[in-house]
């Protein structure tokens, strides 16, 4: 990836709760709104907003997986506004919502800890 791209993913990861517009970054590159939009797109195959919206969905994921916060606390530290939207954008990219993936994890945990600890009395 080309380094005006890095520079831009590199401000959007920053705070996944701004909301980042092409007229935003633009002049950290030094570049029009418009050639940024088709380097951008050039660069990563995908629009601004397509690309921040798959950094949050993957910061959600990360957070759902590894961390105890609710969903509209997951919801308010990656900038997503509507929890209806976030469920289907969610759904469509993992496949459940964010919800049905917690309880999988968790059941996923769960059969985890009974293996080990019927391997252990198998010693």
């Amino acid at each position: 990836m080309e380094k005006r791209i890095k520079t831009i993913v590199a401000f959007m990861e920053t705070d996944l709760r701004l909301q980042v517009t092409l007229h935003d970054v633009a002049p950290l590159v030094n570049l029009s709104s418009s050639r940024l939009r088709h380097v951008f797109k050039d660069a990563t195959g995908m629009s601004l907003k397509q690309y921040q919206k798959r950094l949050r969905m993957q910061k959600a994921r990360e957070l759902l997986e590894e961390s105890f916060l609710s969903i509209k606390e997951i919801m308010m530290e990656t900038g997503i506004q509507d929890r209806n939207h976030f469920a289907r954008t969610f759904r469509k990219m993992y496949g459940s919502t964010p919800s049905e993936h917690r309880r999988l994890l968790a059941a996923q945990s769960q059969v985890e800890q009974a293996k080990a600890i019927a391997s252990s009395y198998a010693e």
